[in-house]
C-alpha cells in the first residue's frame, strides 16, 4: 500500500512541477521608451483568426490558409514624427510564418538578420520567429526610417 501511496505523490509533484513550468504568453510590444526615441501611442488591439477581417478586410484569407491563430496589433511613433504600426500574427506552425513571409515579395526585398528569416523594404520590415510573422509599417518615408523601423523590429523579436 505504501508504494501506491508514493506513486501518487511522485504524480501530483509531477503534474504541479509541469504547471509551474509551463511558458507564458509574453507581450512582444516594446513599451514606451524601450526602444530609443520609440513611444507606444495605442493600446494592443488582439484579433481571433475569424474576426482577421475586421482588421486587414481583403487580405485576411491569406492569413487563414496558412493558419494563423491571433493577431496582434500595436501602433507606434519614432521622435514625435515616423508613425508605424507593429502586427505580430501568431500562426499555428512556423511552416505558417514561412509562407506568409515567402509570399508576395518584391524586386526591392532586401533579406536581414532578424528572427529566423526577415526582409527589409523601405518604408518596413517583415520578419517571422517561431510561430510569430511580424510586420512592421511606417506612413511616411524619411531619411532615418529604415534604421528606426529596424530598431524597433529587433525591440519586438527580442520580447518574443
Amino acid at each position: 500500500m505504501n508504494w501506491k501511496r508514493a506513486v501518487v505523490a511522485i504524480m501530483i509533484v509531477a503534474a504541479a512541477a509541469g504547471i509551474g513550468c509551463k511558458k507564458r504568453a509574453s507581450n512582444p510590444f516594446p513599451a514606451t521608451n524601450a526602444i530609443a526615441g520609440w513611444d507606444k501611442t495605442s493600446e494592443t488591439r488582439t484579433y481571433a483568426a475569424k474576426d482577421l477581417w475586421q482588421y486587414i478586410d481583403g487580405d485576411a484569407e491569406q492569413y487563414i490558409s496558412a493558419g494563423v491563430v491571433t493577431t496582434s496589433t500595436s501602433d507606434y511613433k519614432f521622435h514625435g514624427q515616423l508613425e508605424a504600426t507593429v502586427d505580430v500574427y501568431t500562426m499555428g506552425d512556423a511552416a505558417g510564418a514561412r509562407k506568409i513571409l515567402e509570399t508576395g515579395q518584391t524586386n526591392d526585398a532586401k533579406a536581414i538578420q532578424l528572427g529566423d528569416a526577415g526582409i527589409a523594404y523601405a518604408q518596413s520590415i517583415i520578419f517571422r520567429k517561431g510561430t510569430a510573422l511580424v510586420r512592421i509599417v511606417a506612413y511616411e518615408s524619411t531619411p532615418d526610417a529604415q534604421q528606426a523601423l529596424l530598431a524597433l523590429a529587433q525591440g519586438v523579436e527580442a520580447k518574443l
